[in-house]
């Protein structure tokens, strides 16, 4: 197996997923702007969506699918079915009583995550009641994911990686048509997001039936194999719950800064995880159930081959990525977002964040890359002792930042706290023997410099030839910024190419037995 093709078919689809989600935001912004409205969206989608991260990322890819490669390689298919079986029931029994208690206890929990917010405010009452539409998509998205999961483990890459995109279509299919239907617009989004959390869950089951997994839930919390899973668990919610404190608190801070804020933060924010997601979590969730399967089979050669490979690949993207983003940031925003309510000033804000998060985007596309080198390994103690680490130092840093950056100093401290993140995993793994680096690496970085060199100049030529963004028509703007991206591309590519790389370099083939 060719662990490229997957990978390639994977970013493709990551790719037009985040595309559906610009022109979900471009909607958002032309029709809401950055506003008191969005705001409240905003924060609402947010505490769901913290929750989300710890019960699908942490739980699910993390924990579940080395066990279910183990199970599916030396157990029948009854043992796998059982097992299943009774983690979907203690699943949908969890999930249910947590949002039930999240819903009830709405009012209090916006308190808590926004307290800068006037509780006799329209604002903060209206984010309550957004909240309480949005609540049980956690219940959908959660179990879609667990679903997502096992599909994952069976080589079902395509299936889970679509799943944004229902999301995506939703939301565009409610603002579009059935906005003028809710006395207050934005609640539309809301209602969209619910719908589309169902259809995610729902689509999979088929799939599920075809691989003869799919069975009827029970509720059996005494099962063995269940209270390893649930274990292992354990600390894994502590190394992910680390990450999403760090985003209460943030959203916390935010709280209290001018109106818009919070937007500004989201549409950046949004920019960055097209990128990290496109590469950093595609390698991501593929390596896991790979790497899992090398330590498995005790191919520990192919398993640091692997890693090597992914990281170069990582690197190979991240890198012209993240300068491209930093030096285009005011233009990209324009294109997307400069529409109807979004304002010139918003742009700036937004541009000014969005050149700081770029400082972080290499670490954080690598980073997706070193975690599965840990839990292949049933690792999960050491990067929850890193978190917690960086947690605290990303607090200190905000604390520090703050009264000089604004809104501007959770990006900064996220950007240092990445780099400080992944070096120390990076550290961690070569101290565990989890990870040796094969030689030619300062060749290799060596290359990339000079190919992102060729690439600025091409890129900052192609900027001095442009008047003024705001002035041109919305096709000129979208044609002007796909060719400079063309030929930016190109420029690196070619120097590249010129430099020895090529495509056959990065195939990797792994063992049949996979």
């Amino acid at each position: 197996m060719n662990i490229l093709k997957p990978l390639l078919s994977l970013s493709v689809i990551t790719f037009f997923s985040r595309i559906l989600g610009f022109v979900r935001d471009a909607l958002i912004a032309y029709i809401f702007g950055a506003s008191e409205l969005t705001d409240s969206f905003f924060l609402a989608f947010k505490i769901p969506n913290l929750f989300r991260r710890i019960f699908t990322e942490g739980l699910f890819s993390q924990v579940l699918i080395p066990t279910l490669l183990e199970y599916k390689n030396f157990y029948n298919i009854k043992i796998v079915q059982s097992f299943f079986s009774n983690l979907l029931g203690c699943m949908i029994i969890f999930l249910s009583i947590f949002t039930i208690l999240g819903i009830f206890f709405s009012p209090e929990i916006v308190s808590v995550i926004a307290p800068g917010l006037n509780r006799n405010s329209y604002k903060f009452h209206l984010t309550i009641e957004l909240l309480k539409i949005i609540f049980p998509y956690i219940f959908f998205i959660s179990l879609g994911s667990l679903m997502g999961s096992i599909l994952n483990a069976w080589n079902y890459f395509f299936i889970p990686a679509c799943s944004p995109i229902l999301l995506n279509t939703s939301i565009i299919i409610f603002i579009t048509f059935f906005s003028s239907y809710f006395e207050a617009s934005i609640f539309a989004l809301a209602w969209a997001i619910l719908f589309g959390g169902l259809i995610q869950l729902v689509y999979q089951i088929p799939i599920l039936k075809k691989i003869n997994i799919l069975t009827f839930p029970k509720f059996n919390i005494n099962n063995v194999r269940l209270k390893i899973v649930f274990k292992k668990m354990g600390i894994i919610i502590m190394g992910i719950s680390t990450s999403q404190i760090s985003v209460i608190i943030n959203t916390i801070f935010s709280s209290f800064l001018v109106t818009g804020s919070i937007s500004w933060m989201y549409y950046s924010d949004r920019l960055i995880e097209f990128i990290s997601g496109i590469f950093g979590v595609s390698l991501g969730t593929i390596l896991l159930p790979v790497l899992s399967n090398s330590i498995i089979n005790t191919n520990i050669k192919e398993y640091h081959k692997i890693l090597d490979w992914s990281l170069r690949i990582g690197c190979l993207i991240a890198i012209p990525s993240a300068i491209s983003l930093a030096i285009l940031s005011k233009a990209i925003i324009i294109v997307l977002f400069r529409y109807g309510n979004f304002s010139i000033y918003d742009v700036t804000m937004t541009k000014n964040i969005l050149e700081l998060y770029s400082i972080g985007l290499i670490p954080l596309v690598l980073i997706k890359i070193l975690l599965p080198g840990f839990y292949s390994n049933n690792d999960f103690k050491s990067p929850v002792v890193i978190s917690i680490f960086i947690l605290i130092l990303t607090q200190l840093m905000n604390f520090y930042l703050l009264p000089h950056f604004q809104q501007n100093s959770f990006a900064l401290s996220i950007s240092i706290a990445s780099w400080i993140h992944f070096s120390f995993l990076y550290l961690k793994l070569l101290k565990n023997k989890f990870f040796f680096p094969t030689s030619g690496w300062l060749i290799f970085l060596g290359k990339i410099f000079v190919s992102s060199t060729v690439m600025i100049g091409v890129l900052f030529f192609s900027l001095s030839v442009i008047s003024d963004w705001n002035t041109m028509s919305i096709i000129s703007k979208i044609f002007q910024l796909l060719l400079i991206c063309l030929l930016s591309g190109f420029s690196y590519l070619i120097t590249l190419f010129i430099l020895g790389f090529r495509l056959r370099h990065f195939s990797f083939i792994i063992s049949n037995n996979n």
